[in-house]
């Protein structure tokens, strides 16, 4: 299916200002696409230029050379100086090789400066003219190339400081016992593996350490060279938490309030629209403002999530404005779970290429029945649940009260399950905020027995779904969580009083779960399936002990749901990887950041006993 789309117009440019354009934009794309790889090159002869650097410094046998007479006539301490001076240039080499492959333009700088100063301390310290050579050569190569070393830095937080003490104190202390290890000739003694430890630490911090050396220079040397690295350490973890901080992403209200403008006229296109809401996504919109790609970066990824929200014909705009700003600070652009029409734009506008995630279950509730033998076991099941008590109530979030809000926001939380809220293509993240009145919310209640308490004291909260808006006729599941005490069932009960009751709202699309590898699952146990086929199939069934991918498929297929693709869109095959990881990250599967105290409230939530609840979902 082919979708016409026609990119918006510029601010009335003069004749000759397109084709000008147009040749410079062509004239740049041609000479930078045979140096795409340079960068990458660069950063691995950083990396190598750096750990020869360390093994000089540390390892005494590579210092000799033909010319090593000739170094001994300077004095000693120059020597043993410009020895801790490899040693700190080539653990700084080593730190930048990762940001100067991403084309970071602070890399490129710092690195522009360490190696004429590494090759400078290579002829002073042992007259070596190769290593010398070698880091000047990759000096000039980058000085010549310096226009691909143009991406601005990464988003910080002052918890990098803290990341950062961490590994380079790990490392700090890794090479400095291999720098005491080294030297078994020299030392009186066998000093032991604590023995060493202990020389390590003391000399990180500046101090002298329990091992004797007979040799001054080479007491001085590890003496430096441990001092250099605690130097190095404390150095750099400084830096990272006095420089000016980068805020996280963050919706601000002025944003909010265009994004939702948008979502009033377009947002019955998309189902995963309302999601653009969630106030821990940065926002860019059309150079027209008709259209928005909300957006988070992980990991060097920039993660976008379901379709542009906004006028189609501004879809183009609003992806120019994105690869833009993913190419300014050469991040991977990726985009997670967009619709087909969607991929259809993203792979024509912006060259990227599409790969089937998996499909969006959508029930038709004005036609929904539970009457048939398709949907024998959920009418069963329905019917069971009842006999045991419960009922349900389907409402919109602007009529429960504030009592009644904090009461499921707290359930929620309590039946989370894990100690991190997860989402981010499908999940709001919050609840009862003073915007999102419009959602429905479907919670589930268990009558008391004789002698308990009266029905609705809030014990009676057994599970909860929540529902964002999906255009105006439309909602989409956001939210579904249960008392994992009660009976099993409830959340059929809940899907089953949800689809009943939202016709009378004027709702007549409901999106259901997400089913990652659904066309998979669904062919590979078909008769006839080839090996291949069944080999997948059986991987995916293995990862759902962790991931709820077939379990989340076979809930779906209760309700008879139309099946939806969703894709996910990419650069080239070698990023996926590194994609995957970073949505991995984003949905909070893996969670590799230092944990947050203190987080701020939300601006239009509750009070701070609401905890705002996530978008993880069960089909137990």
């Amino acid at each position: 299916m082919s979708v016409p789309v026609s990119v918006e117009p510029s601010n009335s440019p003069s004749p000759e200002q397109p084709r000008r354009r147009g040749l410079q934009t062509l004239r740049t794309q041609a000479a930078s696409v045979p140096r795409a790889w340079l960068p990458g090159a660069v950063g691995y002869a950083c990396l190598v230029i750096g750990l020869l650097d360390i093994a000089s410094a540390v390892f005494p046998k590579l210092r000799h050379t033909k010319m090593h007479s000739w170094a001994g006539q300077l004095p000693g301490g120059t020597t043993t100086l410009a020895a801790v001076g490899t040693l700190m240039v080539g653990t700084l080499l080593v730190l930048l090789a990762h940001a100067l492959r991403r084309r970071k333009r602070r890399a490129w700088r710092a690195v522009c400066v360490l190696l004429p100063v590494g090759a400078a301390l290579h002829i002073l310290r042992w007259h070596q003219i190769g290593p010398a050579v070698v880091s000047l050569t990759l000096f000039a190569v980058i000085l010549v190339h310096r226009r691909e070393f143009y991406a601005k830095a990464d988003p910080r937080t002052r918890w990098r400081a803290v990341a950062n003490l961490a590994v380079m104190g790990l490392f700090s202390v890794l090479l400095g016992m291999l720098i005491v290890s080294v030297h078994p000739s020299s030392e009186i003694g066998n000093p032991g593996l604590l023995e060493r430890l202990q020389e390590t630490m003391y000399g990180l911090f500046g101090f002298d350490g329990p091992i004797d050396y007979r040799s001054d220079r080479i007491t001085d040397l590890v003496a430096y060279s441990l001092g250099a690295l605690g130097l190095l350490t404390a150095f750099t973890s400084a830096y990272l938490l006095l420089r000016p901080e980068k805020p996280e992403p963050e919706l601000t209200p002025e944003d909010e309030v265009r994004v939702r403008g948008l979502l009033e006229r377009h947002g019955a296109r998309d189902s995963l629209g309302y999601f653009a809401l969630r106030r821990d996504k940065s926002v860019l919109f059309s150079p027209t403002g008709k259209a928005a790609i909300s957006y988070r970066v992980v990991s060097g990824v920039m993660l976008a999530s379901g379709d542009p929200v906004g006028d189609v014909e501004a879809w183009p705009g609003a992806i120019k404005v994105f690869m833009a700003e993913a190419r300014e600070h050469a991040w991977v652009p990726a985009v997670m779970g967009c619709s087909e029409v969607g991929g259809e734009v993203w792979t024509r506008e912006a060259g990227l290429d599409a790969l089937e995630l998996g499909d969006e279950a959508i029930v038709d509730a004005t036609t929904f029945s539970l009457a048939g033998r398709a949907m024998r076991n959920v009418r069963q099941m329905v019917k069971r649940i009842e006999r045991n008590g419960y009922s349900c109530k389907v409402r919109r979030v602007s009529e429960l009260t504030l009592e009644e809000k904090r009461r499921i926001a707290d359930a929620a939380a309590r039946w989370r399950g894990t100690d991190t809220e997860r989402g981010f293509s499908m999940a709001l993240g919050r609840f009862g905020d003073v915007g999102d009145d419009e959602c429905v919310v479907v919670t589930a209640h268990k009558a008391p027995e004789e002698g308990e308490a009266a029905f609705g004291t809030g014990d009676d909260l057994k599970a909860v779904l929540h529902f964002v808006p999906w255009g105006a006729d439309g909602i989409s599941l956001e939210l579904m969580r249960r008392d994992r005490a009660a009976d099993p069932g409830l959340n059929e009960l809940l899907i089953v009083a949800a689809l009943q009751a939202v016709p009378a709202m004027g709702i007549r699309r409901v999106s259901l779960n997400f089913a990652m590898f659904r066309s998979a699952l669904a062919r590979g146990e078909r008769i006839g399936a080839g090996p291949v086929l069944r080999a997948w199939r059986g991987l995916l069934v293995f990862s759902s002990r962790w991931f709820q991918i077939e379990s989340l498929y076979k809930f779906n297929a209760k309700f008879q749901p139309e099946w939806e693709p969703r894709f996910l869109v990419y650069p080239q095959t070698r990023d996926l990887p590194r994609i995957g990881f970073a949505a991995m990250q984003a949905e909070a599967f893996i969670t590799l950041g230092m944990p947050k105290f203190g987080r701020k409230r939300q601006r239009q939530g509750l009070m701070p006993e609401q905890v705002t609840v996530g978008p993880v979902t069960e089909a137990a």
